[in-house]
C-alpha cells in the first residue's frame, strides 16, 4: 500500500512573529516544528505500512528550511520525502496550498491513502485535507480517530463526532485527516536519525509540476490576510455592592444610561 503523508512546518507556538508589512508569518530564523496534528498522521501511516507493507512518502510545501521537518519524519519511519519549494508557492492560502499539494501527489503517481492532521496550529482552518481530495477527485474523511482495517481495496475507520463516533467503510484511494486520539506517536530511533541525515530529499519547483501558475501562491489565493493584531485586553468590570435587589437595580440603571434595552415591551 502506497501512503502519502502531507505535513506542514509551523513556527513553535512560543515564538510566533508577524511581518507587519505583509501580515505573513516570519519563518526565517524562527524555531519550527512539525505541525502537531500531522505527527499523529505520520505515526498512523508508519503503523499501516508496518502492518500491510508498502511505502510511506512524506510531502511538504514550504521554504528550503522545511527540509528539517521532512528529515524528522524520515527518522520516525517515513521511506521517502518530497519538498515542494518555490517562490511561486509563497503566500498561498488553503485553496492554493491544496492545489499545489494535489499536483505533487499526482506527480508521484497518486497514492492508495493520503493522511494529514485535522488542521494546522498556525491557521486552524481544517480545509486543506478536504480540498486536496477535491483536487484529486477522490473522497475524504475528516477527524478520524481509529483505522480498524484495510483490506480488499477498502478502509474501515471511525470518525469522531461531538458525541461519540460514526463507523465508515470507504473505497481506496481516499484522503483522511486524523485527530490526536488515533495513536501515540513514537520517538525517533538512533538508526532513524542516522538514516534521516543521509536521505536525499526530492525537491520539486513549480516547473516540475503540471500546474496553472495562476493558481499558485498569492496570485492563486482568493483569501488574503488583511491585518493581524493583538486584541486589546478587556478593561476591568464594575462590581455592584449590596444585596441582590440593590445590585440588580443598580445594574438596570447602568444599562439604561448606556442606552441598552433592559426588557421587552408588553403587547396588547
Amino acid at each position: 500500500m502506497n501512503i502519502v503523508v502531507c505535513i506542514k512546518q509551523v513556527p513553535d507556538t512560543t515564538d510566533v512573529k508577524i511581518n507587519p508589512e505583509t501580515n505573513t508569518l516570519i519563518r526565517e530564523g524562527v524555531a519550527s516544528i512539525i505541525n502537531p496534528f500531522d505527527v499523529y498522521a505520520l505515526e498512523e501511516a508508519v503503523r499501516l505500512r508496518e502492518k500491510h507493507t508498502g511505502s510511506v512518502t512524506v510531502m511538504s510545501m514550504g521554504p528550503p528550511q522545511a527540509d528539517a521537518s521532512l528529515r524528522e519524519a524520515i527518522s520516525v519511519g517515513a521511506d521517502e520525502a518530497v519538498l515542494l519549494s518555490d517562490r511561486a508557492f509563497a503566500g498561498a492560502d488553503t485553496l492554493a496550498t491544496s492545489y499545489t499539494l494535489a499536483a505533487g501527489i499526482a506527480k508521484l503517481g497518486g497514492a492508495d491513502l493520503i493522511l494529514m492532521g485535522r488542521q494546522a496550529i498556525d491557521g486552524d482552518t481544517g480545509q486543506v485535507g478536504p480540498e486536496v481530495a477535491e483536487n484529486l477527485g477522490i473522497p475524504h474523511i475528516t477527524d478520524v480517530r481509529k483505522v480498524e482495517s484495510v483490506e480488499n481495496g477498502y478502509i474501515t475507520l471511525e470518525r469522531m463526532l461531538e458525541e461519540g463516533y460514526v463507523r465508515l467503510k470507504v473505497k481506496l484511494p481516499v484522503v483522511i485527516t486524523v485527530v490526536k486520539e488515533i495513536n501515540e506517536p513514537r520517538l525517533p530511533s538512533l538508526r532513524g536519525k542516522m538514516a534521516a541525515k543521509k536521505k536525499e530529499i526530492t525537491v520539486w519547483s513549480a516547473k516540475d509540476l503540471e500546474v496553472d501558475i495562476n493558481r499558485l501562491g498569492l496570485t492563486g489565493s482568493p483569501t488574503q490576510v488583511v491585518k493581524i493584531f493583538t486584541p486589546p485586553k478587556p478593561s476591568g468590570g464594575k462590581i455592584f455592592e449590596g444585596g441582590a435587589k440593590e445590585a440588580v437595580t443598580e445594574l438596570l440603571k447602568e444599562l439604561q444610561t448606556a442606552g441598552l434595552p433592559i426588557g421587552r415591551k408588553k403587547e396588547g
